[in-house]
């Protein structure tokens, strides 16, 4: 059976036939992915991913529902996945490096999507290059010297150890509640990662675990930023209300330092908050992105 080129050009949109794209800047090659198209005057949406995840940690239907709006690039860590480089430790070089391959991708001006160690990579790309960034949201995450932020490194840990004990995907215990609600949830998340068959990620290294939360844990250890504004334009923030691994306190945190935030906090959703509530979040996104 063939298909129309319709129907090729509307398949390659799709998260899981995207292909794998490398861009070389600040020394390394990094992988990406890209969906959508420019529409109208719709500033590109690049993505910054959460801590030992690679490309394809991604939830497919969220970024195809957002790349139905715009053009959206997932953009991965050096080092991560098939990137080159040695792993980072520091959330302002991890920043460099997302500063150089966006730019290397001919952008000057992006909206930012951060989600839980992303989130923290985001808030120091505003600090280096506040003028490349138009409009942020940041998703289970918190600022510098955030609450219980040193102490992910046990949360971690325990979930991992837990889920060898029980054969379960450490990401089911420390994404979700255990509410059967958030169960089914995580079931389902679970089995869409394994939605794209072909042309998939490398596997995360565990040296690669052990640099990022390293990074968490300085981020954590840093005083608070200074009170007052540091990106005056808007800012969405999203969180979970039961989230293990950034406490909720976080998002409130958070609103000290962007004067233009929204906070959503969303009932009965851990870490996971966006791949939970995927419809919602969409929708959310959506709507604060367009002009």
């Amino acid at each position: 059976m063939t298909t129309s080129p319709h129907e090729e050009e509307s398949t390659a949109r799709r998260f899981v036939a995207a292909p794998t794209r490398t861009i070389a800047a600040a020394g390394a090659h990094f992988v990406y992915r890209e969906l959508g198209d420019e529409i109208g005057h719709e500033v590109p949406l690049v993505a910054l991913t959460h801590l030992g995840a690679n490309l394809d940690s991604w939830d497919p239907e969220l970024i195809d529902a957002l790349a139905t709006q715009r053009r959206v690039i997932m953009i991965g860590y050096r080092g991560v996945g098939s990137s080159t480089g040695t792993p980072r430790d520091r959330f302002d070089q991890m920043a460099q490096d997302a500063i150089a391959a966006i730019r290397a991708l001919g952008l000057t001006r992006v909206d930012l999507f951060g989600l839980s160690m992303g989130g923290m990579v985001a808030q120091e790309v505003l600090r280096l290059a506040p003028d490349l960034v138009d409009r942020v949201i940041l998703a289970g995450t918190g600022p510098q010297g955030g609450p219980g932020l040193t102490r992910m490194t046990g949360t971690l840990v325990r979930g991992i150890l837990r889920g060898a004990a029980s054969l379960t995907n450490p990401t089911t215990l420390l994404f979700f509640t255990r509410s059967d609600n958030a169960k089914h949830a995580a079931r389902a998340y679970q089995a869409r990662l394994k939605l794209r068959r072909t042309g998939r990620d490398k596997p995360v290294r565990p040296g690669v675990l052990v640099a990022q939360l390293r990074a968490v844990k300085r981020w954590g250890q840093q005083p608070n930023p200074p009170s007052g504004p540091t990106f005056p334009r808007p800012v969405l923030i999203l969180h979970g209300d039961s989230d293990r691994m950034v406490s909720v306190e976080n998002a409130d945190a958070l609103l000290r330092p962007f004067p233009q935030a929204k906070l959503q906090v969303y009932p009965d959703s851990g870490h996971g908050v966006v791949f939970q509530n995927r419809q919602s979040i969409t929708g959310a996104i959506n709507h604060f992105l367009r002009r």
